[in-house]
């Protein structure tokens, strides 16, 4: 693939429209870890609208693409994400927290139909308590998912719309970190202009 053909792949994949409350922005991809790179940030706020608005879940995607691949993706790209959102204290507190956490990343490929090889990650508790002058706020608990994987891409499929479905899954998976109401059938969402 060269120049101009990423470049038409990364046009479809800016046709992405997640959810309505996910905000995506593209944002420059990081250099030099493959030839090709794209990257989208993503914003889910708690919806209040001022100074109570608040950022509840922010994520990054990655696309990278390297013609003829690298060893250890087994294959010619790789997506990579990272995810964080804000959790309740009993949630931060079990113990089963980065199963679940990691288990929603690969449900969210498989809902959207996304074969892949080689998934790696980490899946993190954190947990920040204030003192002093901050100490009126609350404790704070967050999850933070790190991951990448290799998308899988057969012969005669149509590589921008099966990267598309990568990108959505990982829009899925930040609907599902954010604690987002599943959306009723039937019902369409709106989205908002990207940035």
């Amino acid at each position: 693939m060269d120049t101009a053909a990423f470049n038409r792949l990364i046009d479809v994949l800016r046709s992405a429209t997640p959810r309505s409350e996910i905000i995506l922005e593209e944002v420059p991809p990081p250099q030099k870890l493959a030839t090709y790179s794209f990257a989208f940030t993503a914003d889910v706020t708690n919806g209040l609208i001022g100074d109570a608005e608040d950022d509840v879940a922010t994520g990054r995607f990655v696309l990278l693409h390297e013609p003829g691949g690298q060893d250890t993706w087994e294959g010619e790209f790789r997506c990579v994400t990272f995810v964080s959102a804000d959790v309740d204290a009993a949630m931060q507190e079990d113990p089963l927290l980065p199963e679940v956490g990691w288990n929603w990343l690969l449900t969210s490929l498989e809902e959207f139909g996304c074969s892949y090889n080689a998934p790696s990650g980490t899946v993190t508790r954190v947990s920040s308590a204030s003192f002093g002058k901050l100490s009126p706020r609350n404790n704070e608990s967050e999850i933070e998912i790190r991951a990448s994987w290799t998308p899988v891409i057969a012969q005669g499929d149509e590589v921008a719309q099966v990267l598309l479905s990568h990108v959505m899954a990982w829009c899925n998976l930040i609907a599902e970190i954010s604690f987002l109401p599943p959306i009723a059938d039937g019902v369409s969402s709106i989205s908002k202009p990207r940035k």
